[in-house]
């Protein structure tokens, strides 16, 4: 029976010294990545903004208070909406948005493990070669023909002196960094656009509704007008009057039905269902609960909190670790190789035969490259500077989204205020002015007039509250929507396990 192969202790540790030796005196060259401070303000608004808004009266009036903290990780469970609660979980589990996201991450969760196997770790090659060969003999039994075997472990294995390996493995790990929160934002912005959705078909609805009912009394003036007309009571000028009147309001139908029909196609599409098969349910803004106390991150947080910068620091940092990739390009680069191998003329002997091993070292440093290796990292550097500069660019915008819901929430509280105060007055003249004409003190024109301004006060109020909704929603989205606030979401566990 044949006795494998005795790998000689020389082999073994000279291989070993050699590594761990270079390995305790290896050090990474290139700048060590720091995380950009925040911006150094106290607040998000040129001018304090009140702690809270005007309350109005009717739905969607109440007061909202802003007030520091956290949001929670399902931030549209502050409307107190089950319906909207189960169409976001449906959308966070059929959206292929979502999908793409989740393999995307895969993809670079894989891409770290390639390079880490590749750059972390010795590459050993066995080959295997049969040849059939022909040997002239000077004896009188003349040319032997035989097999010949030849069996060998190749290993090779380039030491990271100067660290150009764990600083390409630090640049893919911020490129699986940058794709997690890239998945983080995706599913952000999904949850906004369901909820935002969902406030535009409720406002819809409430506008359509406000439109039919105005349109369903200037039908019966019409017909109380026609009525008259043929009793000699009215003229001409009076029916063609409300008549046009009624059809203005029966031409702003067609396209508010339009509008709600797309919005529901939306939302079949962002829950990833086609329109016909979606099933979804019909949303009012009377179902809908106005969330009364916003928590708002502090600005020095919200650098930690959008997804969107985080994604952007990733690349900072992706670009940082090129730096230090390029610098150590300009480092001799060191490559330890070691042989084992055998041969025999039966392949049962190939590995009890007598053994060859072989220890050597490398080193390659660039002496003339044309500049190369300097134009090269100072390529780096200059993509670093680009990244930095991306970077501050999204804090700003960030800081310029957060600031601008602020002040819009103040301006929807002050406009819904005077909007409903405009409705009601409205109302209040339509009622003294249809009283007058039934007791014959004023003109049918006048009542129409009072009629169509009462219409138009309605229908912006419904407006300014569909509008205070979805600007509060603006305004988590923002803020980050809360997902640093769970252990880790599940979309992201089930991308690395996947």
């Amino acid at each position: 029976m044949s006795k494998p192969i005795e790998v000689p202790g020389a082999f073994v540790r000279t291989m070993l010294c050699v590594a761990v030796a270079t390995t305790l005196a290896a050090c990474a060259v290139g700048p060590d990545f720091q995380q950009p401070a925040a911006p150094s303000v106290g607040r998000y608004t040129e001018q304090p903004i009140a702690t809270e808004t005007a309350a109005a009266p009717g739905r969607g009036g109440a007061s909202q208070h802003f007030v520091a903290g956290d949001l929670p990780e399902q931030w549209w469970t502050l409307f107190h909406s089950e319906a909207l609660d189960q169409l976001v979980r449906e959308a966070l589990e059929h959206s292929p948005t979502l999908a793409a996201a989740r393999a995307t991450l895969a993809q670079a969760q894989e891409n770290l493990k390639a390079a880490k196997g590749g750059l972390l770790y010795p590459s050993v090659t066995g080959n295997l070669t049969a040849t059939r060969e022909k040997a002239a003999a000077s004896g009188p039994g003349g040319a032997s023909v035989f097999n010949l075997y030849n069996a060998s472990v190749d290993v090779s294995y380039s030491l990271d002196i100067f660290g150009g390996n764990r600083r390409q493995l630090e640049g893919q790990q911020a490129l699986v960094d940058y794709q997690r929160y890239q998945l983080e934002g995706a599913r952000l912005a999904l949850t906004a656009n369901v909820v935002t959705a969902a406030i535009r078909e409720a406002s819809l609805r409430a506008q359509l509704q406000a439109t039919r009912e105005t349109l369903a009394a200037q039908e019966e003036s019409v017909h109380r007008t026609q009525r008259q007309f043929e009793l000699g009571g009215a003229g001409r000028l009076d029916l063609v009057s409300v008549q046009s009147q009624a059809a203005q309001t029966a031409a702003t139908i067609p396209p508010l039905e339009s509008a709600l029909a797309q919005v529901r196609d939306q939302l079949a599409v962002l829950t990833g269902r086609t329109p016909a098969e979606a099933g979804i349910p019909q949303f009012e803004i009377d179902a809908l609960h106005l969330p009364e106390d916003l928590p708002v991150s502090l600005p020095s947080e919200i650098v930690r909190r959008r997804p969107d910068i985080r994604a952007s620091e990733a690349l900072l940092h992706q670009a940082s670790a090129q730096v230090g990739v390029a610098t150590a390009n300009l480092y001799p680069q060191v490559t330890l190789t070691g042989s084992l191998s055998g041969q025999a003329t039966q392949l049962h002997d190939v590995l009890s035969g007598p053994s060859l091993w072989s220890l050597g070292a490398g080193i390659v440093q660039p002496i003339f490259r044309g500049g190369q290796l300097q134009a090269e990292r100072r390529a780096a550097m200059a993509a670093y500077d680009a990244a930095l500069a991306q970077y501050q660019g999204t804090v700003l915008q960030a800081f310029g989204n957060v600031a601008d819901a602020l002040h819009v929430l103040e301006q929807d509280a002050q406009t819904l205020k005077a909007q409903a105060q405009a409705e009601t007055l409205a109302r209040e003249r339509l009622d003294l002015t249809r009283k007058q004409w039934e007791l014959g003190g004023t003109s049918y024109l006048a009542l129409l007039d009072a009629q169509r301004q009462h219409a138009l006060a309605r229908a912006a109020l419904v407006s300014a509250e569909g509008a205070r909704y979805a600007d509060t929603a603006a305004l988590f989205q923002a803020l980050g929507g809360g997902w640093w606030t769970a252990d880790k979401i599940a979309l992201t566990s089930s991308a690395r396990t996947n």
